[in-house]
Parts: C-alpha cells; sequence; structure tokens
C-alpha cells in the first residue's frame, strides 16, 4: 500500500475523543470566573438595542400624525441612553465602597428633591406633579430615590446585621424612612413609583433575614392601603373596574387593555413584522412608554415575547447568582434587591399588558421610552456588572491574569479583594475591690524579690538565709 492509501487507514485507527455533552460545555463555561459579568453585558447589550428599535417602530406614526419628525421621540431616546452608558461606564470604574459610603447623602439628597418636587419648582405631565423641567430636557426624582434607597438601606441593614434580631433594630430607621419617601410620591401622585418603592423595600427585609410574621403584617397593610387609596380617587377606581371588566367602556377606561390584548392576538407566533403593526397608529396610547410590550407582541409575535421574558428571567438568575457568589454581605445584600427591583417592575408592566394586573404607568426597564428610567436602570447594570467583578474568583483572576479582553478595552481598575471587618477584641474585665475584712497577709518583700532571682542565685540566698538562722539559734543556747 502506499503512503497515500496508509493515511485512511491509520485515521480509522485512531481512538476518537468522545465529545463533551452540551450540558457539561456550558456547566464548564458558567463556572469561569467572569462569566456572571459577560453575561449580564450581553443581557444590556441586548435590552439596549432592543429598546432602541421598538421606541423607533412605536413612536413613529405618532409623532408623524402630530406633524412632528418621525424621528423625534427616538433622538431623545438615543441621548438618553448615550448618556446612559456614559454613567454604565463612569460606574464601572469607581469603587463599591465609594457608594456604600455615599449612599447616605445620596438617600438625604433624594428626600429633598421629592420635596421640592411638590413645590411650584415641580412640573406636572401625566396627571402628576413628579418633574423637574429645565428647558428641553425633564427630570424625575423618583427614579434615583428607589436605587439610593436600595444602596442606603443595604448599608444599613449590614451594618446593624448583629442586631437584628431585636425589632427596632430590623425597622428603624430604615421602615420610617420609606414611609416618609412613599408619603411624598403619593403626593405627587405616582402609584406605580410607589409600588416599585414597595419592591425594594420588601426586597431589603427579605434579603436580611426578617420573620414572616413581619411579611405577614405588611401584607394586610398594603392591601388595606391599596383599599383606601382605590377608594378615595375616582381614576384609580376607575383603573380597578376597568381591570375587572374592560368590555364595560371599550371606547374609554378600557381602550387601553383592549387594544393590548388585540395587538398582542393579531401578532400570533411569529408577528406581523417589524414596523407593520397597526396598533402604533393612534389606536393604542402610551404606546412607546408603558404599552411597547404589546408593540413587541404584534410585530415580533409569540418570539418576541419569548425573547424579552428571556432575557428578564437571565438577569433575575444571573442577578441572584452573583448575589450568592459574592462575600462582601453589602454587595450581596445590594445585587439581590438591584436585581429583584427590575425584575418586578419587568413583571409588573408585562401583567397590566396582559391583563394579569391594574394599569399602574410603570414604564418596562431598558426598552419603554423614557429618559430618567433608562439612565437609571443604566447606572444599576453598572452597579451589578461591578458586583460581578467583585466575586472571589473574578478578583483572582483579575489580579493574577490581567484585566482581560472586556476588561482592557474599558480599561477597567482591578477590584479590591473583600476585607471583613476585624473582630472586637471583648473588653477586660476591671479587678473586684478588695474586701476590707479578708486584709492580706504581710509579704516578705526580700524573700519575694529574692524568687525572681535566678534559680543558683535563689538557692544560694536560701541557704545563706538557713546558714544564719542555725547561728542564732546556736548563740541563744550557748547564752543560756
Amino acid at each position: 500500500m502506499t503512503a497515500v492509501e496508509q493515511r485512511p487507514a491509520a485515521r480509522a485507527a485512531r481512538p476518537r475523543r468522545p465529545r463533551r455533552p452540551t450540558r457539561t460545555s456550558l456547566t464548564a463555561w458558567l463556572g469561569r470566573p467572569l462569566a456572571d459579568f459577560h453575561l449580564l453585558l450581553a443581557i444590556f447589550g441586548v435590552l439596549t438595542v432592543l429598546g432602541l428599535i421598538m421606541v423607533l417602530s412605536a413612536s413613529a406614526p405618532g409623532e408623524v400624525a402630530e406633524g412632528a419628525s418621525a424621528y423625534s421621540v427616538f433622538k431623545k431616546q438615543l441621548l438618553y441612553v448615550g448618556v446612559g452608558a456614559v454613567a454604565f461606564l463612569v460606574v464601572l470604574r469607581i469603587p463599591l465602597r465609594r457608594f456604600r459610603h455615599g449612599s447616605t447623602m445620596a438617600m438625604l439628597v433624594c428626600v429633598i428633591m421629592l420635596c421640592l418636587v411638590l413645590t411650584p419648582l415641580g412640573t406636572v405631565a401625566g396627571g402628576a406633579q413628579s418633574w423637574f423641567t429645565v428647558g428641553p430636557v425633564s427630570f424625575q426624582p423618583i427614579e434615583p430615590a428607589k436605587l439610593a434607597l436600595a444602596l442606603w438601606g443595604s448599608h444599613v441593614l449590614v451594618t446593624k446585621r448583629a442586631l437584628l434580631d431585636q425589632y427596632r433594630h430590623l425597622l428603624v430607621p430604615v421602615v420610617p424612612v420609606a414611609l416618609v419617601v412613599f408619603a411624598l410620591v403619593m403626593l405627587q401622585p405616582d402609584l406605580g413609583g410607589t409600588i416599585t418603592l414597595g419592591v425594594v423595600l420588601m426586597s431589603l427585609l427579605w434579603f436580611v433575614g426578617a420573620p414572616m410574621r413581619l411579611f405577614g403584617v405588611i401584607a394586610i397593610g398594603a392591601v388595606t392601603s391599596a383599599v383606601v387609596l382605590a377608594i378615595g380617587a375616582t381614576y384609580r377606581l376607575a383603573r380597578v373596574q376597568t381591570f375587572l371588566n374592560p368590555e364595560a367602556d371599550p371606547q374609554g377606561a378600557g381602550l387601553q387593555a383592549l387594544q393590548a390584548l388585540y395587538a398582542l392576538a393579531e401578532g400570533g407566533f411569529l408577528g406581523k413584522g417589524l414596523t407593520n403593526g397597526s396598533s402604533k397608529w393612534r389606536y393604542l396610547p402610551n404606546v412607546h412608554s408603558d404599552f411597547i410590550f404589546a408593540v413587541i407582541g404584534e410585530e415580533l409575535g409569540f418570539i418576541g415575547c419569548l425573547l424579552v421574558l428571556g432575557l428578564f428571567a437571565l438577569l433575575a438568575v444571573v442577578g441572584l447568582r452573583i448575589a450568592a457568589r459574592n462575600t462582601d454581605p453589602w454587595i450581596r445584600m445590594v445585587s439581590a434587591t438591584l436585581t429583584v427591583w427590575l425584575v418586578a417592575q419587568a413583571a409588573i408592566n408585562i401583567g397590566y399588558v396582559v391583563q394579569l394586573l391594574p394599569v399602574t404607568g410603570i414604564t418596562l426597564p431598558m426598552i419603554s421610552s423614557g429618559g430618567t428610567s433608562v439612565v437609571t436602570t443604566m447606572v444599576v447594570f453598572g452597579i451589578l456588572a461591578s458586583c460581578a467583578r467583585h466575586e472571589p474568583e473574578a478578583v483572582s483572576a483579575l489580579r493574577s491574569l490581567g484585566p482581560g479582553r472586556v476588561g482592557g478595552a474599558l480599561k477597567l481598575p482591578a477590584p479590591e479583594a473583600y476585607k471583613p471587618p476585624p473582630k472586637r477584641r471583648p473588653s477586660r474585665p476591671s479587678t473586684p475591690p478588695r474586701s476590707r475584712k479578708a486584709a492580706p497577709p504581710p509579704v516578705d518583700e526580700r524573700r519575694m524579690a529574692g524568687r525572681h532571682a535566678p534559680p543558683s542565685e535563689y538557692r544560694r540566698r536560701e541557704s545563706r538565709k538557713a546558714g544564719q538562722d542555725r547561728d542564732v539559734r546556736s548563740r541563744r543556747r550557748d547564752g543560756r
């Protein structure tokens, strides 16, 4: 046989390497030090791109119908996304301990802004006085207040974790400050903002290990407050009645709910195609903000909705995984609380679009249009990404092997390893007072001083003293 004929036989004789199953490969990849960081960046990028595309598709027809440019809302959203991207990179470069040290001042500033927005400095939009307007730029202080409550609440609870078995330390000062913020937000009024603040507070108490009976009391109070608020305001009562029976007023209060369901139904499995939806042609109000998920269902179909649900489900897994793999208790609580906040806000938005919840006006994070919302959400993603880089294995890899491709491209500094606080030594107990009745026996200072001498010197002194005592006794006998 020639050499050419022998090659196939030699290849056939070689034992083939067994292929690694996909599950094993995925598990190995998830075990890498920076797997959570890379997954979070992927989720962040996909949500950002999807949000820009859907805002452009949902807002263009309405802007054209009003005589404005088809890209007017998209340009604003693109500008806010640019600001948020810069904030994301800045947050990645700031050490997390600075966020913790500055959380108290941030909470104070947010409370002051929530007070000022109720004065003539605030602007009314959408029936709520919850905006600051400076020229063409508007700002909503409730969004950074959610982040400040998560950071400050985690700082307080972690600092007092040794005393949290007592209710007064568990609840004070986090719960009273949160109630003050709730009251200020409800005075605007902004029910959606109050609900998300409540989610942040409940997450803090849950992850710090509060007893279940406390959550029962909070649940009873929340239901009672919701009933009182629904009865106390006409528009809230109308929302509840519309949720229970949207067909009662299909052209009025039930218009949004019914049109959102029609849009989802028309989308089917694959959707009508991007930009081919009909609900955005003034059939569905607030389509590019509150009800953008209906446009996704109509144009991208069940596949598009499944993509959005999968992204937020993956965000929940990755965020809680970051919390579980960290050792710093503050980072653990912050990452878990921020994750629950984003995922719960997305669940509430999708829930009222598909008629599982009453309409509350909460936006879909990273996808709905809104300047303050998208910038704050990008900052939250930056904090979560920084928490992922502070995992012990990630810190070890970044300090020993270098920043990697992503860290090198972004020029990120190496994170600091977690150093637990030093344990306090128990204070030395004071010497108990001596009793006056039991007086100490007299001490022979010369004998005690001699005991501190070396052993040989001590024996010589003792023998010399014994000899002196014998001489004294012999003289006394001779004298007798």
